[in-house]
């Protein structure tokens, strides 16, 4: 009995220990930089199988590698397909039959095509283009596969012949310029791409031999439609002019019709944009075109049949307008708006294999479902409910959704759902899984919260609790504040080096993502609301849903912070020149002088609808507008980002703030990110700033000595970058060939 007692001792003893290791752990900088990317899902054919890559981060190469993926939609079961070290396999397409994909990788040097059998097995290499392939297509009946290659000042397309043993390749015949996007027509008889009119060779030439000088906004050549027939090898144009350009297109499945959007060709007068591009129709029989919408031109999608075109298009021709859902019978008639007196907006649909339904994903607050939307009649369907955020569609081929799903404590996956039972989550099924590891982390609850606005206006936002919150005890309060402004925080999982609100609830701090006027999926007259009244507006908003934090005793006053990208950097600077209630700021990519910002942006547009015109039109209301008008109230410690090669909101706007606050005397540091475009794309500069800035509250919320040196920041990395994690994955993606 002794021996017995002892020997059941250990068992629990060992038992208490294993539950203690697994005990959930709180989330850290390099759990954010590790975290997986699951996208380029396709559904076979048949239904059967899903293909996707997963996108692993390289810590040593600062680089992030994506392997294939296959899973089996029956029992969600996938496999990892390949394993190439340091190199990548992309844009994986399903041939016709369903038992065999393509897909690019550099595994051997330049980027090819490879062919693989969904059983497994070796990778088929099928190209050997020179300087790479750029993207490529299968033909519908499966004999061949057409790719474009080479540089993009020489690209050409090929045709692989599919139904051969030896799949040997022949080059289509070159046309007189370089090719850009390509589709195939029908059973794959022709081919549709897209070339410039002409070619400036000398242009090349003088950047070959180091004159590269830059000429602001210059003149290109128009862009057209051709198409080639395979066969003949005969090459036909489909469009021509000087005054527009050809930019996407697509060709219906039965390959009658093409559409395509339009922009204008001549030299811009500042940013030519999205609301600039026309839609139209192309009758391939009579070769006759007819324009469908002058402006605004987002997006297009044939039903199955061919006998109708759907797209998204606000019903007035204006910034923020909701994007209502039309369609227009391929053979000519009025377009209907299928969406009219519904204050909605839609980005995308997909059609039914009956082509008299179109499902689209949308979102309404903080959550986005999926919708069913008649053609006939206009009914409108919700066909999910509850909380998070679905994406993806319907494939009409396979009869069944890929849809992406992720909510506050669930990375986004791909789950595959039948017509019947779309609505009912407990049926779909998961046929990926690219981030086991979190189910360990320790992760503060996410809640939904709503304030009334000054003016009376309900705002809403989301709560992240610190880990162990306790009611009735108040917290030092992070805000963080999204970009846009025409955006959104929403209720999925967040562990990106922007916000990661889990690292401040692990270190006991609560999180505010206010949605504030300005914000998409509220409806068209909250987003548009900031218009003219740009900072002042959102910026009440913010500080109503602080307040509301107070009062419900959960965020302490005296320990207050903001932090906030692009247009949420806007606001953060705007913030320090209105109040000194916050005792740290964290401002990135973000304008304080909107007279400069003007005209340093790539885009001019979206400044004229938020200010109220150009700066020569409307002065007092951009000067009014910008902190540095405001500046000398600041009082709050700032840390400044912004990358050296931003576009969107140029270093100079960083600079004038980082002056103004060193004359002032007001507690400042400035990090600027060496060749970072408007967002940040080398790993190690964000960690840097997800490190600098955590460390930034710290000292001047929580009263640390020291913000941030390069031993805090050299010991966040893991001792060894190859080691394997908790989870048998590589924790810096080493892989094996």
């Amino acid at each position: 009995m002794r021996g017995l007692g002892w020997r059941t001792a250990l068992v629990v003893a060992v038992l208490a220990g294993s539950v203690v290791a697994q005990a959930p752990r709180p989330m850290t900088f390099m759990d954010v930089m590790e975290m997986r990317s699951v996208s380029g899902g396709q559904l076979s054919p048949d239904g059967a199988r899903v293909v996707y890559t997963v996108s692993i981060p390289h810590w040593k190469s600062g680089k992030a590698y994506t392997d294939l993926f296959v899973a089996d939609v029956a029992t969600g079961v996938s496999r990892q397909l390949t394993f190439t070290r340091e190199k990548s396999e992309t844009g994986p397409q399903w041939a016709p039959d369903g038992r065999r994909f393509g897909f690019l990788s550099d595994r051997e040097g330049s980027q090819q095509v490879y062919l693989m059998a969904v059983d497994g097995g070796e990778a088929r290499k099928l190209t050997e283009a020179k300087d790479g392939v750029h993207a490529f297509a299968f033909s519908r009946d499966g004999k061949g596969l057409v790719f474009s290659a080479g540089k993009p000042e020489d690209r050409q397309l090929s045709l692989v012949d599919l139904g051969s043993e030896e799949m040997t390749t022949t080059a289509l015949p070159k046309h007189a310029t370089p090719v850009r996007d390509f589709a195939l027509a029908g059973e794959g008889s022709r081919v549709f791409f897209t070339s410039a009119d002409r070619q400036d060779k000398d242009d090349q030439k003088r950047k070959e031999k180091k004159f590269d000088v830059r000429i602001a906004d210059p003149e290109q050549p128009p862009v057209h439609l051709w198409s080639l027939d395979l066969k003949t090898r005969a090459e036909k144009r489909w469009t021509e002019g000087a005054s527009f350009t050809v930019g996407s297109f697509q060709v219906a499945k039965e390959g009658r019709w093409v559409s395509f959007r339009a922009l204008p060709s001549a030299r811009q007068q500042g940013d030519i944009t999205q609301e600039q591009a026309s839609l139209h129709l192309l009758d391939l029989g009579s070769g006759k075109e007819r324009s469908i919408l002058e402006k605004f031109a987002r997006f297009a999608a044939f039903s199955p049949d061919g006998q109708w075109l759907a797209y998204a298009a606000p019903e007035r021709f204006e910034r923020l307008r909701n994007e209502k859902l039309w369609v227009v019978a391929t053979a000519g008639g009025a377009a209907k708006n299928l969406l009219v007196g519904k204050d909605l907006s839609v980005g995308s649909a997909t059609w039914s294999e009956d082509s008299k339904t179109l499902y689209f994903p949308m979102a309404v607050g903080v959550d986005q479902q999926l919708y069913a939307l008649s053609a006939g009649d206009g009914a409108l369907t919700q066909l999910t409910r509850g909380p998070g955020v679905v994406a993806g569609g319907y494939s009409a081929e396979a009869k069944a959704f890929l849809l992406t799903f992720s909510q506050p404590g669930k990375p986004l996956d791909y789950f595959v759902a039948k017509p019947g039972t779309v609505g009912q989550a407990a049926n779909w099924v998961k046929v990926s899984d690219g981030n086991p590891q979190v189910s360990k982390l320790a992760l503060g609850e996410t809640e939904v919260r709503r304030w009334k606005a000054k003016d009376g206006t309900e705002v809403e936002g989301l709560l992240i609790k610190p880990l162990g919150y306790e009611s009735g005890k108040r917290y030092p309060l992070i805000v963080q504040l999204h970009g846009g402004p025409a955006a959104a925080d929403m209720r999925g999982f967040q562990g990106r080096y922007g916000t990661y609100p889990h690292l401040y609830a692990a270190a006991g701090y609560a999180v505010l993502q206010p949605n504030y006027r300005g914000s998409t999926n509220y409806g068209e007259s909250f987003a548009r609301q900031i218009g003219g009244n740009f900072m002042r507006l959102s910026y009440g908003d913010i500080m109503s849903g602080v307040d509301h934090l107070i009062a419900e005793g959960i965020a302490d006053p005296d320990r207050l912070g903001m932090m906030g990208w692009s247009a949420g950097g806007h606001l953060s600077s705007w913030t320090l020149t209105q109040t000194d209630r916050f005792k740290a700021i964290s401002t990135g990519a973000g304008a304080v002088n909107w007279i400069s910002m003007y005209a340093e942006s790539d885009v001019q547009s979206v400044r004229e609808f938020y200010l109220g015109g150009r700066p020569y039109d409307a002065w007092d209301n951009f000067l009014n507008e910008s902190a540095l008008k405001f500046v000398k109230n600041a009082k709050t410690p700032t840390l400044i980002h912004v990358g050296e090669a931003d576009q969107r909101v140029p270093k100079p706007q960083s600079d004038e703030l980082y002056m103004a606050l060193k004359k002032l005397g007001v507690p400042v540091e400035y990090i600027v990110y060496p060749g970072m475009p408007h967002g940040l794309t080398e790993p190690r500069y964000q960690l840097v700033k997800m490190v600098s800035e955590f460390n930034w509250f710290e000292k001047w919320i929580k009263g640390k000595k020291d913000w941030f040196d390069w031993k805090t920041l050299l010991d966040t990395l893991p001792a060894d970058s190859e080691a394997k994690t908790e989870t048998g994955i590589p924790a810096a993606a080493s892989r094996r060939r």
